[in-house]
């Protein structure tokens, strides 16, 4: 009896997810994105694909992180040769980077624009185009409405979408299935010596539809996520004074 009620429980969970926005990837999708340990976070303990992911940065050098974070991401998302489309006003981002995080960097479209409106409407229409892997999009402010018609559009197509939103005004509830916010950690060298090491970060995952928020300090070393448990110090970050 209890076997046949769990049973019942699961198949319901798994015909609700799609009606919440959730589980819209496409067939062969299911990639292994490195973040195995953050699997309890996600509903049935995936990565959403086919949704639309808020990121907020509260500086230039956490909005840096967090372009190097959804590199990652995007690196198994179009491991099989598929492209992705990077839309702002001034990328934050410098193209061969990519390269860093096995991307190549002809695979990447980016679309620069100068009013809001014209990014707004980019992205939607990038996010109903089925044959993208995903669509990337700078955008500071963004309201509720226009979030679900973001949602709208990946339900339709199964495209992943990354909002990156870099010191927005005001922070209100939107259709997006989550928020995160990144930040850069001092990196690990393995002489112990200060110098270039790999990239390390601090990831908060603040809300997630149907899941459960945590935080892990995460390295990206030899291409792929890894989790880091050891203490480390935070990078406190001064603003910038103005002269003159």
């Amino acid at each position: 009896m209890l076997a046949a009620k769990s049973d019942i429980i699961s198949r319901l969970k798994r015909e609700i997810l799609p009606l919440e926005g959730l589980g819209n990837k496409r067939p062969g999708q299911a990639v292994g994105l490195g973040l195995g340990f953050m699997g309890e976070a996600f509903p049935e303990n995936q990565f959403p694909l086919g949704a639309v992911h808020e990121f907020i940065s509260e500086s230039a050098e956490a909005a840096s992180s967090t372009a190097g974070f959804t590199s990652g991401i995007l690196a198994a998302l179009m491991k099989n040769g598929g492209a992705a489309v990077w839309i702002s006003k001034s990328p934050i981002l410098f193209p061969p980077v990519l390269k860093a995080f096995g991307i190549p960097p002809d695979q990447m479209i980016f679309i620069d624009l100068k009013k809001d409106k014209d990014l707004l409407w980019a992205m939607e229409e990038a996010l109903k185009c089925a044959s993208l892997s995903a669509v990337i999009g700078e955008i500071p402010e963004l309201s509720f409405t226009h979030s679900r018609r973001f949602q709208l559009a990946v339900e339709q197509s199964k495209t992943t979408g990354f909002i990156l939103r870099t010191k927005p005004r005001i922070l209100k509830p939107n259709s997006c299935i989550a928020r995160w916010m990144i930040k850069p950690l001092p990196s690990i060298s393995e002489d112990g010596l200060p110098g270039i090491a790999y990239p390390v970060w601090q990831v908060d995952l603040q809300k997630i539809r149907n899941g459960k928020p945590g935080s892990w300090t995460v390295e990206w070393r030899n291409g792929k996520f890894q989790e880091v448990r050891e203490n480390l110090p935070a990078i406190v970050l001064q603003p910038q004074r103005k002269t003159g």
